[in-house]
């Protein structure tokens, strides 16, 4: 069966939300990169736009992205980051206002994302699916062009659980309770967004499914160092000017007339 098309759509507005937070945080790790104006605004577009091109361009197949229809989401990211050079110089540390903008841009990306899968008519959990997607997409690209592991490929932190969450909330809602479009996207964003700040302030987090045993690092290699002592022979040793040591004559044998002068003498 079928999702009916959803006769409120939600507003423009609320993506447009979305790209504005998400670019942010895409801004901020660029700062934190030491990026040059390319480098930020160009990781800042894809962060922002990279999970709703997948979204348009993949599932949905209604014509061109809507980055690429509707010039907003391109001010939208240029804005963004110009708030983020100004935040960024202010707060030294961006890792929190990061992981804070990344949870909104999430939680918004996530109910947009279904939203317009019931607008084309998918089922129940592909329209789910395809919120999932929109709300990580881009989070996954910045990572690999930072060449950073995703979040959403190892155990840790609730990531596209969060997402998930938003998704199914917003789906049912909608679906079972005939709520309103807006009222279904603001508690949906609500709860994927407390859930995901949950997860990072208490740290609750995914395990894996094989525990795999941890090998420690090879001890790294020393190189010889020049004049050190050898255990071997500790007479290698260069340890400065050695004391003149006169020589011995052998001792000879009884009977035995002896070299005059010793051999080895001057």
């Amino acid at each position: 069966m079928t999702l009916p098309p959803d006769p409120v759509m939600l507003p423009l507005e609320v993506e447009l939300f979305a790209t504005i937070v998400a670019a942010m945080s895409g801004a901020l790790v660029a700062l934190r990169r030491g990026y040059d104006t390319v480098g930020l605004f160009a990781l800042a577009f894809i962060t922002a736009t990279g999970g709703g091109v997948l979204r348009d361009g993949l599932f949905l197949q209604n014509g061109p992205p809507a980055v690429t229809r509707d010039p907003r989401f391109v001010i939208a990211v240029a804005v963004a980051c110009v708030a983020a050079v100004i935040v960024g110089l202010r707060v030294e540390r961006h890792s929190r206002l990061i992981a804070v903008l990344d949870a909104v841009g999430l939680s918004a990306y996530a109910v947009v994302g279904v939203n317009k899968a019931m607008m084309s008519e998918m089922s129940p959990l592909a329209a789910i699916l395809v919120g999932v997607i929109s709300a990580c997409g881009g989070g996954v690209m910045r990572d690999v062009i930072v060449r950073e592991e995703p979040l959403l490929f190892k155990p840790g932190q609730f990531y596209a659980l969060a997402a998930l969450t938003g998704a199914v909330f917003y789906a049912g809602l909608v679906r079972v309770f005939q709520l309103a479009g807006t009222q279904a996207a603001f508690i949906a964003m609500t709860v994927a967004f407390i859930l995901r700040v949950l997860a990072i302030r208490y740290n609750w987090q995914t395990i894996p499914l094989v525990r795999t045993p941890t090998i420690p690092p090879p001890h790294p290699t020393v190189s010889p160092v020049p004049n050190a002592p050898n255990s071997a022979n500790p007479a290698s040793a260069d340890s400065g000017p050695r004391e003149h040591v006169p020589e011995v004559a052998p001792e000879v044998a009884p009977g035995v007339t002896p070299e005059f002068p010793p051999k080895g003498a001057a």
